[in-house]
């Protein structure tokens, strides 16, 4: 295999994607592309236009990318071996012909779809399945989905040419749902060349192939006619547009001939707007959020009750009221209430001024002077006003240090003191169990705890180790219980907790396309889409 890309390097792909960084590729197939323009599919039945809110110009490898745009183009591009609904991830097999029919062992065996191919035309393998999961499961390698796995799964085996056995290390509840976040690459296009599958270039075995990538304008996408699963395609050409701008991306889905047939990441400024003309706009709720990543190294931050106080001092409601125009919820638990696997946190950080005040009282701290570093795109832009006026309210003086993203995890990546952050950031897409959602975050190997928030002592290793046993429970009663331990563990720490929770937008012409909700991630899931 080549070389990993750098710690730094490979970390800061995985936490910056959601605040909008934009990390470059070279324009691996874009031998036809002319400008975003005037490069459209058109408005026939077999061809779709789609506008996504991000940038197209991240890394597009499948086991290491956390790129909105990529992620959402994976779906149609590549197969797990158990697919699942975009919305609840109730599993369906995907590249695998069905589901175990027992998963409460610490065994659970797969056979590949008979036909199964990769878009060169090759066959899918239990070799290309055993190459994939290496890579997932290499602690050298280190990709992004490596949390998800290292914990509960030993090995992937080869027990036949079509046929593999996962070998768990203890029965895991979740392991069909966590599955469905490691799509099977083929071994004979990536391996040792992994920059390829970064760069853009796409081979799954997916109902859809990309045949043009034009970074930071479109990507482009054909029907794959040798698919043969479960979810095949519906347009026979699809056009991707990549518009960061708010305006412009709710422009190309307005107007009596609109653009787009659906287009993702709408402000809640412009649903009316965008109703008026004609579209269906819906609201989801999910795992997006704003949050605070204390340094728990850099005095007086080291304690816990400093960083409750700062959190009860926010007017979440005002935030949401005027940062995301009523399109939110308060982060009263470390998942969002409003997802099944929530639950109240023993801290609900309910704006309490006065609570504030006496909690800095009982940890001894007076004339505090904070450095927020924010992200500085305009969501966190309007809503960390927010928090400095909440903040200088209680007598912590408050200094706002709005950085471009990428230059902002830059330092943090090359171990620059900082006091503390705030930025957005949305495991959801990864799935949905509440194991997943919390790892996301916490994790002995994950940088956002260990060198950003420096949390390594004692209490960090208490709370991991509650997370690992209730990853571990059989019973779901007893499971629940012990995420509600996590839970109010979580927040009474509040290392790194969500201030709120942002609902994410969804327009589409009705007129035009059938089959396509919101989802509380970004991107769009089209494979269940068809023309109206």
């Amino acid at each position: 295999m080549s070389q990993s890309p750098s710690l730094s390097r490979r970390q800061l792909l995985r936490y910056t994607t959601f605040a909008g960084a934009a990390l470059a590729f070279p324009t691996v197939l874009a031998a036809c592309g002319g400008p975003a323009s005037t490069n459209k599919t058109g408005s026939s039945a077999g061809s779709l236009t789609a506008v996504i809110g991000y940038g197209n110009n991240q890394t597009w490898d499948p086991l290491q990318t956390a790129s909105a745009f990529s992620m959402a183009a994976i779906l149609h591009c590549y197969e797990s071996l158990v697919e699942g609904d975009p919305i609840t991830r109730a599993p369906f097999p995907g590249l695998a012909k069905a589901l175990p029919a027992d998963v409460s062992g610490t065994s659970l065996k797969f056979e590949l779809r008979d036909g199964a191919q990769w878009h060169d035309g090759q066959p899918v393998t239990a070799d290309d399945v055993v190459f994939t999961y290496a890579r997932a499961l290499d602690e050298k390698e280190n990709v992004l989905i490596h949390s998800f796995f290292s914990h509960w799964l030993q090995e992937v085996r080869k027990t036949g040419d079509r046929a593999v056995e996962f070998v768990l290390k203890f029965p895991f509840p979740y392991a069909l749902q966590r599955i469905q976040c490691c799509k099977i690459v083929p071994k004979h296009v990536y391996d040792g060349k992994w920059d390829d599958a970064k760069g853009g270039k796409v081979v799954g075995s997916g109902p859809y192939k990309v045949v043009e990538q034009a970074p930071l304008s479109h990507t482009s996408f054909e029907k794959f006619a040798g698919y043969n699963g479960p979810r095949p395609a519906a347009y026979d050409k699809m056009l991707w547009k990549s518009i960061v701008d708010a305006a412009p991306r709710v422009a190309a889905i307005s107007g009596a001939k609109p653009d787009a047939q659906i287009a993702e990441n709408i402000p809640a400024a412009n649903a009316d707007q965008l109703r008026k003309a004609g579209r269906t706009v819906e609201f989801a709720d999910g795992g997006n959020n704003l949050f605070l990543l204390f340094n728990t190294a850099h005095a007086p931050f080291d304690k816990n009750l400093v960083r409750q106080a700062l959190h009860y001092a926010i007017d979440k409601q005002k935030m949401i009221d005027i940062g995301l125009k009523g399109a939110g919820s308060p982060g009263t638990s470390f998942i969002n209430p409003k997802l099944p696997s929530s639950q109240p946190a023993s801290q609900d950080f309910v704006y309490n001024p006065e609570k504030a005040k006496q909690l800095l009282q009982q940890a001894g701290v007076s004339g505090l002077k904070v450095t927020l570093s924010t992200t500085n795109t305009s969501l966190v832009a309007d809503c960390v006003k927010v928090i400095k006026e909440g903040w200088d309210a209680i007598g912590v003086q408050t200094t706002l240090d709005s950085q471009d993203t990428k230059a902002l995890f830059s330092k943090l990546d090359a171990g620059t003191d900082f006091q503390v952050v705030a930025t957005t950031n949305n495991p959801l897409q990864f799935g949905n169990d509440p194991d997943l959602m919390i790892r996301y975050y916490y994790d002995a190997k994950s940088i956002l705890t260990s060198k950003y928030a420096r949390f390594t002592g004692a209490d960090a290793q208490s709370l991991l180790t509650l997370q690992d046993q209730a990853a571990a429970e059989t019973d779901e009663a007893k499971r629940t219980a012990l995420n509600k331990q996590l839970l109010d563990r979580i927040s009474e720490q509040a290392v790194i907790y969500p201030v709120v929770f942002t609902q994410l937008g969804t327009a589409w012409d009705p007129k035009a396309i059938t089959g396509v909700h919101a989802q509380g991630y970004p991107g769009i899931y089209l494979n269940q889409a068809k023309p109206a």
